[in-house]
């Protein structure tokens, strides 16, 4: 071996040596929150599923023996008869269907406020403006269930809009205990996080490409369809999958405002859990909830890598 070429060799091992040892230095400084997630999420989870497919043994046992209308497996043989049995359970489907319903509605209707809002800031702004992202942001600093129930007096019988209305001699619809509360309760509390998300992406597209685009003659809609919208577009989908998966999995605003049936799959799981005794069933619950919102998480996953990919990140 030459002496140049000893020398690059006394370069890279020292280069690798160190690299080697830094990646070590941020395993063991990861290592202790990924013990804990495992330990206290992770593998509570695995026997939740493990409990869904009819493994009612070991740590299981318990929960089986107390729980009614429990299926158990034969042997090292899962069963999906607890999971037959929701899909062919006529309420199951229909407050499944509700809990699409009321996702996407909701999501929609978040989604078209926040954007609303943050296309008023970008191209009007003043103080209309300022008032309305400041309101925008306001269900931040009530608790859900305060808002819960003044959504619930709001929409009553005696409640307020029906007053109004009544001094005029009108009716209004009573909305408490309905779904539409559910989704009033939902955008609600889903709207401030998505209108500072979709407010700060919309504000990050230069204004040349926008001044650029009316030099060409082009509208102001026709601007916020191919220049605005689609520079944003990243952030406003994170935003969309970040309220489709609150809302899908929400509890307190559906279990306050909504009817006692149907309901979203979030009171589902807690009725099975405590009012019919049914653990198994909760559980299955929780299970075809988790693969909706892993449906919805790949986009937001996939948004992620295209943000990357196109900051030269990836």
């Amino acid at each position: 071996m030459t002496a140049e070429a000893e020398a690059r060799v006394g370069v890279v091992r020292p280069a690798a040596v160190r690299a080697a040892a830094g990646r070590t230095r941020g395993l063991l400084m990861a290592l202790p929150p990924m013990v804990l997630i495992a330990m206290f999420i992770g593998f509570p989870v695995v026997l939740a599923f493990a409990f869904s497919l009819g493994f009612t043994g070991g740590l299981n046992r318990t929960v089986a023996l107390i729980g009614q209308n429990v299926h158990v497996a034969h042997g090292i043989v899962p069963t999906f008869s607890a999971y037959a049995e929701m899909f062919s359970n006529a309420r199951f489907l229909g407050d499944l269907f509700v809990t699409a319903i009321v996702t996407l509605v909701s999501t929609v209707v978040v989604i078209f406020l926040a954007v609303g809002i943050g296309l008023y800031l970008k191209f009007s702004g003043g103080l209309i403006g300022k008032v309305l992202s400041t309101l925008a942001v306001v269900p931040l600093f009530i608790p859900v269930v305060i808002a819960s129930w003044a959504i619930l007096g709001f929409y009553s019988a005696n409640g307020f809009l029906r007053s109004v209305a009544a001094q005029f001699g009108l009716g209004f619809p009573i909305w408490s205990y309905t779904l539409v509360t559910v989704v009033i309760g939902s955008v609600w509390t889903s709207l401030p996080f998505a209108t500072l998300l979709v407010t700060s992406g919309l504000q990050a597209v230069p204004q040349a490409m926008i001044d650029a685009a009316r030099d060409a003659g082009a509208s102001f809609w026709r601007v916020v369809v191919s220049v605005v919208v689609p520079m944003a577009g990243v952030p406003i989908i994170i935003a969309t999958t970040f309220t489709a998966i609150g809302i899908l999995g929400s509890f307190t605003v559906p279990y306050f405002t909504g009817p006692n049936s149907p309901n979203m799959l979030g009171v589902d799981m807690s009725n099975y859990f405590s009012s019919f005794n049914q653990p198994q069933q909760a559980v299955v619950i929780a299970f075809i909830v988790f693969a909706i919102a892993s449906g919805i998480a790949a986009v937001y996953v996939w948004a992620n890598f295209r943000s990357a990919k196109e900051s030269g990140a990836v």
